[in-house]
């Protein structure tokens, strides 16, 4: 198991390379120049010229990838073009309002789309089962933004019972994390429901019930146990869509998190702003999956004996 974690965290550096040369490339080709921005369009040439040679700017875009990366492996992620301050304390100021956010919509994903799916599939075909498919597939089609200025208007504006933006209290985490969680809670229903519907038809599910287990020990003990690997994989996958999916809710809630912190930099062109917290984001989900590798081997004890069997 230690040599298979260690292997995972070696395969991070190429995703994390392949990550940064993407998201460096296209920053590089966006239309718009980032020292215009900063000095106005009224600035002289000789202001412009003089910034972008501060910056760097004038090299090829190579040697400024190269720069960046050196300058990276060094622990010093550059300098916001647009406040000329360290993008790491930004990045480290809002990631914890987004890490926050990331994992209050699992947690209500989880809470909610299990029992959901697990209801779901023990009575098929009811009621409930096609009222979970209308609702999975209104939440899977409902646009993010659109959500979260519904949750804005009939909540904060209409009713006044929550805060619409901000983060300064859990009150304000509400709104948009139920909003972050929508699309994932789709999934999770419909995977719970399809697995557990595979699971309860095998024999050994048969074999408890003919033997007078409790219905609920059936369910919750010997299904719900051996349908949870792929219920995991996919709240592990929508843990790092929900972090990208951050950024769309941050915007909307005005969450000051390194979503809205990406979107800002987009807009002004920063780009070791936004390599910093692409890469944060990229780090995450990639530390999510591992974990969810690791999880694998107690919710299935025949992983851990073919670790085991590796090993020797």
């Amino acid at each position: 198991m230690v040599n298979h974690i260690i292997k995972r965290l070696l395969l991070m550096i190429p995703i994390l390379f392949g990550v940064s040369i993407i998201i460096f490339t296209v920053m590089s080709f966006t239309p718009g120049d980032p020292t215009v921005l900063i000095l106005g369009e009224h600035a002289t040439d000789e202001d412009i010229a003089k910034l972008r040679a501060e910056l760097g700017l004038d090299d090829a875009v190579f040697v400024q990838y190269m720069r960046y990366i050196r300058k990276a492996l060094t622990g010093d992620l550059g300098r916001s073009y647009h406040n000329n301050q360290p993008v790491a304390a930004e990045v480290a100021l809002r990631f914890p309002n987004t890490l926050r956010l990331t994992i209050i919509g699992t947690i209500i994903s989880i809470l909610i789309g299990v029992p959901i799916g697990i209801i779901s599939a023990v009575k098929q075909y009811s009621l409930i089962d096609h009222s979970s498919l209308i609702v999975s597939l209104v939440f899977t089609a409902m646009p993010s933004f659109w959500l979260g200025l519904v949750l804005i208007l009939f909540f904060s504006l209409r009713l006044n019972l929550l805060p619409a933006t901000g983060a300064d209290s859990w009150r304000h985490f509400i709104l948009p994390s139920f909003t972050l969680a929508a699309a994932s809670l789709a999934m999770i229903i419909r995977m719970t429901r399809s697995t557990m519907l595979e699971v309860i038809r095998q024999d050994y599910i048969r074999t408890a019930r003919a033997k007078g287990a409790n219905e609920r020990r059936v369910i919750l003990s010997h299904a719900l146990q051996n349908a949870l690997l792929p219920i995991v994989t996919v709240i592990g996958l929508n843990f790092g869509r929900q972090m990208g999916g951050a950024i769309v809710t941050e915007t909307v809630f005005n969450v000051p998190g390194i979503g809205l912190l990406m979107i800002n930099g987009i807009r002004s062109r920063d780009t070791p702003m936004v390599m910093a917290a692409v890469l944060v984001a990229a780090i995450m989900a990639a530390l999510v999956n591992l974990l969810v590798d690791v999880m694998y081997t107690f919710i299935d004890p025949r992983l851990k004996s073919e670790f085991a069997r590796k090993k020797t």
